[in-house]
């Protein structure tokens, strides 16, 4: 039996209750919500399983060492002492990261250096030949995270943050971040059990992650690789077995459907899709949000048949927020007709969208039965849940 650990995995605001549960799914043990974070126990096998299973976090830490200091002399002594022939050897290239909340240490540069100094000087000390620093592809990743004076560092085993899936080929401007993407789907209950739709589906992140999560693909199964492969003590024969095992996959026997105005966001789509295997999931048309009409029981396109409109279907919207060039008054607009399609085009229907702006959102005219706070980057957004009940359009309208 192998022994287990304690660990943490790292997410956005607002996401931090759907981790836990996907941990707990997982086998994680004693998991914990922190800020932007979970805490768990669990032995190399889950640690493994986290880095390519978890769909909503952005890395995942096995911390070595936890401390107080008032100075950077004290947090050099305190990993001088630590024995870090345990994580590497002399010929492991090695790179810090640091994150300071702090008063007491301002400059996380220098913080950068302090922990540097330390790991070259035990090396130096004990054999006489210090460790190669590497900003680009370390054997060994180092984090160090400081609040006022509390110290904890850890080693990454992620590497590269996990919202690189590594199915995206092609972009458009400002796509939606992947963890961010799937954290929305699992906060929705999206598991596969309906049709889906986004038709604002941009470079189709929600569509791909959608399929993924239909059906119980890992995320992880694109990366390249993730940094405990490089590990002093990495398991080939027991990360083999785990990355192999599809025996958790399962049958989607619905459909997902993307579409968007604008032609090059389709094609890029498309190639993003083509990349993630999931073409037989998805269909992809470019069609105006405005444009969406029930003819013969169907949509634009032949793309969602009543069946799927009608008490079926997830739909899922991430607009633009207008941060950019647009006008309030073109944005209110924009949301407006998002309403009046979603109203009369997708009856019985679940809606969700994201947005960052607050007055568009009340253009809408649609009474959200669930809000969340959620952060897409650096933006503060609303993750509104609208039921499309049928019945009259006031009865859904948002009191003022």
């Amino acid at each position: 039996m192998m022994k287990e650990f304690s660990m943490l995995a790292k997410t956005f605001k607002g996401l931090e209750e759907v981790l836990a549960q996907e941990l707990i799914e997982l086998g994680a043990n004693d998991v914990l919500i922190e800020r932007r974070a979970v805490s768990f126990k669990g032995d190399k096998a889950l640690l493994y399983r986290a880095n390519l299973c978890l769909r909503t976090a952005l890395r995942v830490l096995v911390p070595v060492i936890s401390f107080k200091t008032k100075n950077t002399d004290g947090l050099y002594e305190q990993l001088k002492r630590l024995d870090w022939s345990r994580y590497m050897t002399e010929d492991t290239s090695f790179a810090i990261d640091a994150t300071v909340y702090s008063e007491t240490f301002r400059n996380s540069l220098f913080v950068t250096y302090r922990v540097k100094d330390a790991i070259a000087d035990y090396w130096s000390q004990k054999t006489g030949k210090r460790p190669n620093v590497s900003t680009r592809e370390p054997d060994l990743l180092v984090n160090v995270h400081i609040a006022n004076e509390q110290v904890t560092v850890s080693l990454d085993s992620s590497g590269e943050s996990l919202h690189k899936r590594g199915y995206r080929v092609a972009t458009t401007e400002a796509p939606i971040n992947e963890v961010l993407a799937a954290g929305m789907l699992l906060m929705a209950g999206w598991k596969g059990q309906s049709d889906f739709y986004d038709p604002m589906c941009g470079s189709g992140t929600l569509l791909i992650e959608a399929a993924l999560i239909a059906r119980n693909i890992a995320p992880g199964v694109f990366r390249q690789s993730f940094a405990f492969e490089k590990w002093k003590d990495f398991d080939a024969e027991l990360w083999n077995d785990i990355y192999n095992d599809d025996s958790a996959e399962r049958d989607f026997n619905h459909h997902i459907y993307g579409s968007d105005a604008s032609f090059y966001a389709i094609q890029q789509a498309a190639k993003n899709v083509k990349s993630a295997g999931v073409q037989k999931d998805i269909d992809l048309r470019q069609i105006r949000m405005e444009e969406i009409k029930m003819v013969n029981d169907q949509i634009n396109a032949q793309m969602v048949n009543d069946q799927m409109v009608n008490g079926k279907m997830l739909v899922m919207l991430n607009p633009p927020y207008g941060e950019r060039l647009a006008s309030n008054k073109d944005m209110e607009e924009l949301y407006a007709k998002i309403g009046t399609a979603l109203k009369h085009q997708f009856t019985g229907a679940t809606a969700w969208i994201i947005s960052s702006n607050a007055a568009a959102m009340k253009c809408i005219g649609l009474k959200p039965s669930k809000k969340y706070r959620l952060l897409n980057g650096e933006l503060d957004c609303q993750f509104n849940r609208y039921d499309l009940f049928a019945g009259k359009r006031n009865d859904q309208m948002v009191n003022e």
